[in-house]
C-alpha cells in the first residue's frame, strides 16, 4: 500500500505541475493581450449556456451521428470522474467507495454503461475518421487542415483511460476478500459494475494486491499522461471551452460587429488618440478572449463544411485561419512574454531564433504573395495569414453559427481587415471603386443622392417624402429605402413592391429621399470602420432630427445595420424587415392575396436577415399566402443557408478564385426545378440572378424568375399591375 501510495502521489504531483505550469503560462501570454472591453460576465446568461452548449452538447447535436457520439464521449467522462476519483482515493484506501452512491449496485451499473458508451463513441469517430479523411475527400473533408496524427492519439488514449480503470476495478472486485474478508460485498457498486466484472473474470486470481496495485498505478498514469498532452495539444478545448462559452458574445456573435477598441476603449474616429491601434496588426492585438477562441477551437471542421468560400475552392477555411492564428501566438509567445528594455523593445537575449523570426512574420501576408498557400497540413507564406485567405470571406456567419464551442470567427476577421485597411491602406483594388462612390456619393454605385427618388416615378400613387421637418404624427413607418432599392434597376422593382403593398394595406409611410444615404455596411463589413462611423453619424443625426421611431427596410445589411449597428452610435429604432411586416398585414386581413400565382417557388435565406437576425418564419409565411404558389426548400436553408457571396463587402470585388459562390448557390436553387426563385434581399436577388441568367445562357434554366418576396405577393394582391407591366413589355 505504501509503495503505490508513494508511486501515485509522485505522478500527480510530477505530471499535474507539469500541466499547471502549462496553464499558468497561457493564463499569463493571455495577460499580455488586449482586454476584453465592455463584455461582463452575466452570470445567468453564462449558466443556460454552460448547460445548453456545454452539458447538452446542443450544437454538436446538430449533426446527429458524431452530435450523438460526442455526447457519449462527454457524459462518459463526465461519469467516469466518479471513477477518478475512486482510483485516487484508492491509494490510500483500497475499499474506498463515493459516500452514499457507492452501497448500490445500480450505481457501478451505471458507471460502466457510460464507460462502454464512450469505447462505442470512439469507434464510430474512427470510422468516420476513415471514411472523412483528407486523403479520401480532399478538401471536401472537414479534417482537411487539421492535425490528424495528435487527433488519432487523442482517440487512442480516451480508449486507454477507459479500459485501464476498468481493469483497476475488476482487479478491486478480485482483491475484496483480500481487503475485507469479513464484508466481501462491503464496496457494493463493485457488484453491479458489469463490465468490470468482466476484467475480473478474466484477471489472474493470484496476487490479487499486486494486480491491483499495476492497474491502479497504470490507470492513474495513463490519465495523468492524457491530462499532460491535452493542455498541449488541440484538446486543450477540454478546458478552454467552458470560459470561452461563458464569455461568448450574446446571444451570438452575429448580427452587429463590435466597435473598434484598444486599450480597452473604445477609438474616438472624431477624436482618435495618437497611439490608437485600430484594429488588429500584431496576434497579441487580439484579446485575451481570441486567444481563448484560437486554444478553443477542436479542429472539428464543421465551420469549414459550411463555409461558402471554402466550398467554392478559396483559401478560406475558418477552421484553418483559427488554428494558423493559434500555432502563430504559439510560435511567436516566448517573444511576447519576453522582458522590455528601458526603450520599451523586446530584450531577445537568450530567446529562441524560432521565436524571434516568428515575431518578424507579419500577422497578414501581402497581396501577390506567391508562398501562399493553404494545405492538408496547414497555411504556408510569408505572413500567418494569407492575404486572400482574409479578404475571401463573406462575413456570412455560417462558420459562427456551426461552432461548437462559440469562436467568433468574423469579429476576428474584420478586425484584421480593419487593421488593414485604416493602418496599412492594404485591401483589393477593386473595393476602393466602392468606397470612393460610399464616401463621395453616399452609394456604391457613384450615382449620388440627385436620383434617389427615381425608383417612385412609375408609382400610380404620391410617396410622401421627409423635407427637413419632424415626421408627422400620422405616419406608420418611415420607408428606408437603401441604396440597391432607389439606385438598382432590379431592386428598384422591389422598392416599388413594397410601396404599393404598404399603400394597399393603408400603412402610412414616408421615405427620407435625398436625405437617405448609405447605413455604411459594405465600408463596415470590409474593415473601413471610420468611413462607417461618419456615414452612421451623419444617417443617425438626420434620423434623430427627422423624430423617426419605426423603419421598414427591405435590405438585409439596411436592416441589420439600423437594428443592431445604429445603437452604437446613438440610433435606437423600431426597425423592421418588410417580410415581417407584409406577413403581419396578410395576417391582419390588411393585405389580401386573391390571384392564383400557380408557380413552384424556392426561397434562399439570404445570411443577414436569416443567421445573423433569426427571420426565417415570416418570408415563407407572406409566400405561403400566396394561392397556388408552391413553397419548396434547398437543402440547404434556414440556418445552414448557402451565402450568394455578396456580403462582407464582395459584391464589390471580383470573385477571380476558385468558382463563383453565387453559382453554386444558383445551382442549388435550380436543382428544385423552380419557376420562381425568391428572396427578401437585393444583394441576394443580384447574385442570384446573375447565377441563373449564367445558366439560360447555357441552354438551361429557361423560364426561371429571380424575385424578391414582395413581388410574388403583390402578383397575388394587386395582378393589375403585374398585366400592365406585360402588356408595357411587349
Amino acid at each position: 500500500m505504501a509503495v503505490r501510495l508513494i508511486l501515485g502521489l509522485l505522478m500527480t504531483v510530477v505530471c499535474l505541475g507539469i500541466a499547471g505550469r502549462r496553464l499558468f503560462f497561457l493564463v499569463q501570454l493571455g495577460k499580455r493581450f488586449q482586454p476584453l472591453a465592455d463584455r461582463q460576465l452575466d452570470t445567468s446568461e453564462a449558466v443556460k449556456a454552460e448547460v445548453s452548449e456545454v452539458a447538452g452538447q446542443r450544437k454538436l447535436l446538430r449533426w446527429t451521428v458524431p452530435g450523438i457520439a460526442h455526447f457519449f464521449v462527454f457524459w462518459g467522462f463526465m461519469v467516469l470522474l466518479f471513477t477518478i476519483v475512486e482510483a485516487f482515493f484508492g491509494l490510500v484506501k483500497a475499499d474506498f467507495q463515493i459516500p452514499v452512491l457507492g452501497n448500490y449496485a445500480w450505481f457501478g451499473f451505471f458507471e460502466d454503461l457510460f464507460a462502454l458508451l464512450c469505447v462505442a463513441a470512439l469507434v464510430v469517430f474512427t470510422i468516420l475518421r476513415i471514411q472523412q479523411a483528407p486523403k479520401n475527400l480532399g478538401r471536401k473533408s472537414r479534417f482537411f487542415g487539421s492535425h490528424i496524427g495528435p487527433a488519432w492519439f487523442v482517440l487512442f488514449m480516451i480508449f486507454n483511460v477507459v479500459w485501464t480503470l476498468l481493469a483497476y476495478r475488476g482487479a478491486s472486485i478480485n482483491a475484496q476478500e483480500l481487503h475485507d474478508p469479513a464484508n466481501a460485498d462491503k464496496m457494493g457498486f463493485l457488484h453491479g459494475a458489469f463490465a468490470s466484472q468482466w476484467f475480473a473474470s478474466i484477471l489472474p486470481k493470484t496476487n490479487l494486491e499486486v494486480w491491483e496495485t499495476v492497474f491502479l498505478l497504470l490507470s492513474l498514469a495513463v490519465l495523468l499522461g492524457f491530462t499532460v498532452f491535452v493542455t498541449y495539444s488541440k484538446h486543450m478545448h477540454i478546458f478552454a471551452s467552458i470560459p470561452n462559452v461563458a464569455y461568448a458574445r450574446r446571444p451570438r456573435a452575429l448580427g452587429a460587429l463590435e466597435p473598434v477598441y484598444w486599450a480597452g476603449k473604445k477609438i474616438d474616429f472624431e477624436d482618435p488618440g495618437d497611439d490608437d491601434v485600430m484594429g488588429v496588426g500584431k496576434v497579441e492585438d487580439f484579446t485575451w478572449k481570441g486567444l481563448l477562441d484560437f486554444a478553443t477551437c477542436t479542429e472539428c471542421g464543421r465551420c469549414q463544411s459550411q463555409c461558402p468560400a471554402w466550398n467554392t475552392d478559396k483559401p478560406l477555411s475558418p477552421k484553418v485561419l483559427i488554428m494558423g492564428l493559434r500555432d502563430h501566438a504559439l510560435a511567436k509567445a516566448p517573444y511576447i512574454m519576453a522582458a522590455k528594455g528601458e526603450d520599451g523593445e523586446v530584450v531577445t537575449a537568450g530567446l529562441a531564433a524560432t521565436a524571434i523570426a516568428e515575431a518578424e512574420r507579419p500577422l497578414v501576408g501581402p497581396e501577390g504573395d506567391e508562398n501562399a498557400s493553404v494545405g492538408e497540413h496547414g497555411i504556408h507564406g510569408t505572413g500567418a495569414i494569407p492575404f486572400d485567405m482574409l479578404w475571401s470571406c463573406t462575413t456570412c456567419g455560417a462558420c459562427v453559427e456551426q461552432c461548437p464551442v462559440d469562436i467568433e470567427h468574423v469579429d476576428h476577421i474584420v478586425d484584421m481587415r480593419r487593421y488593414q485597411v485604416l493602418m496599412e491602406g492594404a485591401f483589393p483594388e477593386e473595393a476602393g471603386i466602392m468606397l470612393n462612390n460610399v464616401e463621395h456619393a453616399g452609394d456604391p454605385w457613384g450615382l449620388g443622392r440627385t436620383k434617389r427618388l427615381e425608383w417612385a416615378e412609375e408609382l400610380d400613387f404620391e410617396i410622401r417624402v421627409y423635407e427637413g421637418e419632424k415626421i408627422p404624427d400620422d405616419i406608420d413607418y418611415l420607408y428606408w429605402v437603401g441604396c440597391a432599392g432607389a439606385l438598382d434597376d432590379t431592386a428598384k422593382k422591389t422598392a416599388r413592391a413594397v410601396a404599393t403593398l404598404l399603400h394597399e394595406a393603408g400603412v402610412e409611410f414616408m421615405v427620407l429621399g435625398e436625405a437617405e444615404s448609405c447605413t455604411g455596411d459594405p465600408a463596415r463589413r470590409m474593415g473601413h470602420e471610420f468611413l462607417f462611423q461618419m456615414l452612421a453619424m451623419q444617417n443617425v443625426e438626420v434620423l434623430n432630427e427627422a423624430g423617426a421611431k419605426r423603419i421598414v427596410v427591405t435590405c438585409a445589411h439596411c436592416y441589420n445595420t439600423l437594428a443592431n449597428e445604429y445603437p452604437q452610435v446613438g440610433g435606437h429604432y423600431e426597425v423592421v424587415h418588410h417580410t415581417t411586416l407584409l406577413a403581419r398585414l396578410v395576417a391582419e386581413k390588411k393585405l389580401t392575396p386573391i390571384q392564383r400565382v400557380d408557380a413552384a417557388v424556392t426561397y434562399h435565406d439570404p445570411c443577414y436577415l436569416g443567421r445573423h437576425n433569426r427571420i426565417f418564419a415570416a418570408p415563407r409565411e407572406v409566400l405561403g399566402a400566396v394561392p397556388g404558389a408552391r413553397v419548396q426548400e434547398m437543402p440547404r436553408n434556414r440556418e445552414r443557408s448557402f451565402c450568394c457571396g455578396a456580403g462582407g463587402a464582395r459584391m464589390w470585388m471580383d470573385e477571380n478564385l476558385g468558382t463563383r459562390i453565387n453559382q453554386n448557390r444558383a445551382d442549388e436553387a435550380l436543382a428544385t426545378t423552380p419557376d420562381i426563385v425568391a428572396a427578401a434581399c437585393p444583394f441576394c436577388i443580384t447574385m442570384l440572378s446573375d447565377g441563373v441568367a449564367q445558366r439560360q445562357q447555357e441552354g438551361s434554366a429557361a423560364g426561371v424568375q429571380v424575385t424578391d418576396v414582395a413581388e410574388v405577393l403583390l402578383r397575388s394582391v394587386r395582378p393589375d399591375l403585374v398585366d400592365a407591366a406585360a402588356e408595357a413589355t411587349a
